[in-house]
């Protein structure tokens, strides 16, 4: 591509926003060339803006330092400046579900980390590697907001990715009943130890929200379009419990799972080392070479050494064994800031270009 698409982060810096900044660094399709944060940051030069607070282990890019700071909420004047944006903005849902219509009503795609619109009906949530054809939903999206090419797309949640493609690459054994217990990286809540000192040496058993969203958004994810909409899958069911635990990077889960059509272990390890998806097959940028794979050591997959698997964007899995209850349970592991958030809406960034939904204006 000789001209990279022109990119610009609305939450740029929190968390999540540092974690689009260090990911589209060098990035051969896309720049970001405009960063937008609430009033108080606005005027102050990137750098300035986060003072101190940069969250990355990796240092800061030199090509954002200097950009000015926009305020996120002159939704043309920003828009003017891009041809999409990533949303990672800290609002309320209600304010989030408005601003992002805002942009895409300026005729400006909008790929949102958020949860906002997640279960807007004709909003697609994806993972690429599963329901890619759910960004079909976009043409009926774009009639009801009255855009041309403005529209908004969203990934799920960062609890489920430990544990849904695995059962997506099951699918033909039927999965229909589902217990998993997430335990998740306090960078999740956007923080660090430093910020949050009193998680060190401890486990907090409710993190809100986290439950009806792990147990909820899979079924969307594997539903289908009918009317222009939408329709969430009715199996399998999951019922589930998300602990904070004392880990910066990483969501392990431990799923037991009930199958209709009874599989053996090495039916289920060999679908998931086969399986594969649209952005493996179009070799795109930010997708890893092999999605899923299955670590056959005891003691894996292991945070400190598991969770930068593939850079981050694949995901692990151990511990297939036979159960007493249920037919058989796992053990998943995946980055929550990186495949969980800001990586899985680069990767639907690059997914919906590859469709031809963003383009340059």
């Amino acid at each position: 591509m000789s001209q990279k698409l022109r990119v610009g982060i609305l939450g740029a810096t929190g968390m999540v926003g540092q974690r689009f900044i260090s990911l589209l660094e060098n990035h051969p399709w896309f720049e970001v060339v405009t960063v937008a944060a609430s009033p108080r940051s606005a005027g102050k030069t990137y750098e300035e803006a986060v003072n101190g607070r940069w969250k990355m282990t990796t240092p800061m890019p030199e090509a954002v330092k200097k950009l000015i700071v926009m305020d996120l909420n002159e939704v043309e004047k920003v828009a003017a400046t891009v041809d999409f944006v990533f949303s990672a903005v800290d609002m309320t849902k209600d304010e989030i579900r408005a601003i992002e219509e805002k942009y895409a009503k300026t005729e400006t795609p909008v790929v949102s980390n958020n949860s906002a619109h997640r279960w807007t009906p004709d909003v697609p949530m994806v993972v690429p590697e599963i329901n890619p054809e759910h960004f079909d939903v976009i043409e009926y999206q774009k009639k009801r907001l009255g855009t041309t090419r403005g529209f908004i797309a969203v990934k799920p949640n960062c609890s489920i990715q430990s544990y849904a493609p695995v059962l997506t690459a099951w699918k033909e054994f039927e999965p229909y009943e589902v217990v998993a217990t997430t335990y998740q990286a306090i960078s999740g809540a956007g923080k660090t130890f430093k910020e949050w000192p009193e998680m060190e040496g401890n486990i907090i058993p409710y993190i809100g929200g986290e439950e009806e969203k792990s147990e909820k958004e899979p079924l969307r994810i594997w539903g289908k379009i009918e009317d222009g909409v939408i329709v969430p899958a009715t199996e399998p069911k999951i019922t589930c419990q998300c602990i904070r635990v004392p880990v910066l990077n990483g969501h392990t889960a431990a799923v037991f799972v009930k199958f209709r059509k009874k599989p053996t272990k090495e039916q289920l390890i060999e679908k998931l080392e086969s399986f594969r998806g649209l952005p493996q097959e179009l070799e795109l940028p930010s997708a890893p070479k092999q999605f899923i794979r299955y670590m056959q050591e005891d003691n894996r997959p292991q945070v400190t050494l598991d969770v930068d698997y593939e850079n981050g964007m694949g995901i692990s899995v151990g511990r297939i064994r036979e159960d007493s209850i249920y037919d058989f349970k796992f053990v998943g592991l995946s980055h929550n800031t990186v495949r969980g958030a800001a990586g899985g809406a680069l990767l639907c960034a690059e997914t919906l270009k590859a469709k031809g939904y963003i383009q340059a204006k």
